[in-house]
């Protein structure tokens, strides 16, 4: 992100780390809305992370809870009186 918006930005993101620190602010919550991408790259770039962080999260999720879901079924069928 340094790299995209620095040259932009040099107040928001002063060096690599600062770059990194919005990152994490950014993936980890809703991010603090004083900061954000201006340019071109920059606004593809955080796409692109996101939709990846995304599916970092999304799809294991998605697979838990079909797993638990199968085991609900499972047990509920076990108890069933025949």
């Amino acid at each position: 992100m340094y790299y995209f918006e620095h040259e932009a930005q040099p107040e928001a993101f002063q060096s690599v780390f600062h770059s990194l620190w919005w990152a994490v602010a950014t993936l980890t919550t809703v991010g603090y809305g004083d900061v954000y991408p201006i340019t071109a790259g920059g606004r593809i770039f955080t796409a692109l992370v996101l939709f990846v962080g995304l599916g970092i999260v999304a799809i294991p999720a998605g697979m838990v809870a079909t797993a638990l879901s199968r085991a609900r079924t499972i047990e509920d069928d076990a108890q069933k009186p025949e």
